[in-house]
């Protein structure tokens, strides 16, 4: 089946937003970050095609940009739109020469789409059965290393029991068949990744609202086997019964995550560093995109986070990546990281409408 949906194919001279305050960005000595695109509105989950081109969904506007690096700068010199008319398509993923986005209820593929980037093709439906509702509707999506799509469906609230059609990571083939559920108790992951050696699937996980400045926190958690319970609406951040809907329950019956992030930080994209270009210390740790508080009344987050495990050990916290709010005003918002094969790393910025990209030269 096949969507027709209009197309916009280039938008290289659109005016920028507010410029990206790049000389306030604070990194570790040795870190350097520039400016890879400024013409990337709300630009959220990133996806890396096989010629390399950096794909990015986006929200509100309901458009899919590629960005592409021509002469290797470190800079894209072309930026176009690819789909247009999608329902909060923030969620890309890159498979087989194809890229799938999100679309709320939908979820749709792009042929061969990096032989396709001046005259996209028309965006082919691979399934339109997933929830409806926009709350926590947007959907970070990545590949697996079986080969299956894995779709978080969040909570449609704030906090209520959404079993057994919300709260939760679920696994599909390609073609949109063979749902499988994955693990339950989240309330709203935007960022997994899958750990090289192990080959453990983590993924952060979104907080309740309302229960004050500093609880609970967002999570890190690992599933390890098939049908994990991280305890949400039941149990926050490992060890809080919630209010309303902890009662009779017992935090130790759910996974606990293996590092909590802090209260409201908003913590969505994540990737494990499997590059080389940064210092050892860096090899194999996560990299987290925290995308900053909207109701606490210091801000949390606005950052990018490294974190150090040893399997699944926490080892360190620490940050990579900040500056993006001065005097509890933010300029920028982290909202997802992407390694790059020459070991460089991206981070989109929703806020500022941009993509920065980080290198290492000591």
């Amino acid at each position: 089946m096949r969507l027709l949906l209009p197309l916009l194919l280039l938008v290289s001279s659109l005016p920028a937003l507010a410029a990206p305050k790049l000389d306030q960005l604070v990194l570790p000595k040795g870190f350097h970050v520039a400016l890879f695109s400024d013409q990337v509105p709300n630009a959220r989950e990133m996806a890396v095609g096989t010629n390399g081109t950096v794909f990015v969904g986006s929200t509100d506007a309901g458009k899919v940009y590629a960005l592409t690096d021509s002469n290797g700068d470190g800079v894209a010199d072309r930026v176009r739109v690819i789909a247009s008319g999608l329902q909060l398509p923030m969620g890309v993923a890159f498979h087989q020469g194809d890229l799938y986005v999100s679309a709320v209820s939908r979820i749709v593929v792009l042929r061969d789409i990096e032989h396709h980037l001046d005259a996209p093709p028309t965006p082919e439906l691979v399934t339109d059965k997933l929830p409806t509702e926009t709350h926590h509707g947007g959907k970070f999506l990545a590949f697996g290393p079986d080969g299956k799509l894995y779709v978080p469906i969040g909570a449609p609230c704030n906090i209520c029991d959404p079993a057994p059609d919300h709260g939760k990571l679920i696994r599909m083939n390609p073609d949109g068949s063979g749902w499988e559920d994955v693990a339950h108790g989240i309330r709203n992951t935007v960022g997994f990744d899958w750990q090289p050696g192990t080959g453990h699937l983590w993924f952060t996980d979104n907080g309740r609202d309302l229960l004050g400045d500093d609880i609970p926190s967002d999570e890190l958690n690992a599933i390890t086997q098939a049908g994990q319970h991280f305890g949400y609406p039941y149990c926050h951040q490992g060890d809080l019964l919630d209010p309303d809907f902890g009662k009779g329950q017992t935090c130790k019956a759910f996974v606990p995550p293996v590092l909590k992030l802090g209260a409201h930080v908003a913590s969505l994209g994540m990737r494990f560093y499997s590059g080389k270009q940064f210092p050892a210390s860096y090899h194999g740790a996560i990299l987290v995109a925290e995308h900053g508080s909207w109701n606490r009344t210091q801000k949390s987050g606005y950052r990018v986070m490294t974190v150090r495990v040893n399997g699944s050990k926490l080892v360190s916290y620490q940050p990579l990546l900040t500056g993006f709010m001065q005097h509890e005003k933010a300029w920028g918002r982290p909202a997802d990281v992407q390694p790059l094969p020459d070991g460089s790393v991206l981070v989109s910025d929703d806020l500022a409408g941009a993509v920065y990209r980080i290198t290492y030269q000591p």
